[in-house]
């Protein structure tokens, strides 16, 4: 199910009319409103429920090439010390639902705020099973007046903006193996490698956007080191 789609921003005043959604965002819009949105997610990663409520933001800009916001996590952290991921977090006790979790998570750890956000809609819940979570991706977009930046250091050691484009690139694209077995979408710019759900994600938001290009599954890199769950 859906968040939905055409709402004021979370915090608006009453009565405040929706922004129009941009129009290089208008196909995702009508994806995520589709209820077969819900089959674009693998069987083995559908959330059962049983997992501890959280959220993730998945950002974009309003341009005719959007970009997708991007965190790199601390590397003090406990969990995925390093990684790059989506703004979000596990769901506290006042959120009002996944959107308000996500939201108030990209405040904390970015520092944009909720009413700068409009909500596109939601793709379906996701099993986290090594952290025990289920993770609702939120999908919305922004206008990009100001640079973002960590807004608690502790957590947040970086934020990065990659255009559709560049993500659509099948130049970008490969195939990441994780402890020599398991293997999914994965991009790499520079220094930076993006694998496990925020690639998973990155993946199902191009299909869903109709930005997918072909490109070379078979290409197969290792997880650098830098970036694998089990370098502690």
């Amino acid at each position: 199910m859906t968040h939905p789609v055409d709402v004021p921003p979370v915090g608006a005043a009453p009565g405040t009319p929706p922004a129009p959604v941009p129009p290089a965002l208008d196909g995702l819009r009508r994806a995520l409103a589709d209820p077969a949105v819900d089959a674009v997610l693998p069987p083995r990663w559908r959330a059962g429920g049983r997992g501890r409520p959280s959220a993730v933001l998945l950002l974009l800009s309003d341009a005719p090439d959007p970009s997708l916001v991007f965190t790199e996590r601390a590397g003090g952290l406990r969990d995925h010390a390093g990684q790059i991921s989506f703004p979000g977090g596990r769901a506290e006790c006042g959120d009002a639902g996944a959107v308000a979790t996500a939201l108030r998570e990209t405040t904390e750890e970015i520092g944009l705020a909720a009413d700068e956000v409009h909500v596109l809609g939601t793709m379906p819940a996701v099993d986290l099973s090594a952290t025990g979570f289920d993770v609702v991706p939120v999908v919305g977009w922004w206008h990009p007046d100001a640079v973002l930046a960590p807004g608690d250091p502790r957590e947040v050691a970086g934020v990065h903006a990659w255009p559709v484009s560049a993500l659509a690139d099948p130049a970008r694209r490969i195939s990441a193996r994780h402890a020599g077995r398991t293997t999914g979408p994965a991009w790499q710019f520079g220094e930076l490698f993006v694998w496990g759900l925020t690639a998973l994600l990155t993946d199902l938001l191009l299909r869903l956007g109709g930005w997918e290009r072909p490109w070379d599954a078979g290409r197969v890199i290792e997880v650098p080191e830098r970036f694998r769950s089990d370098r502690h």
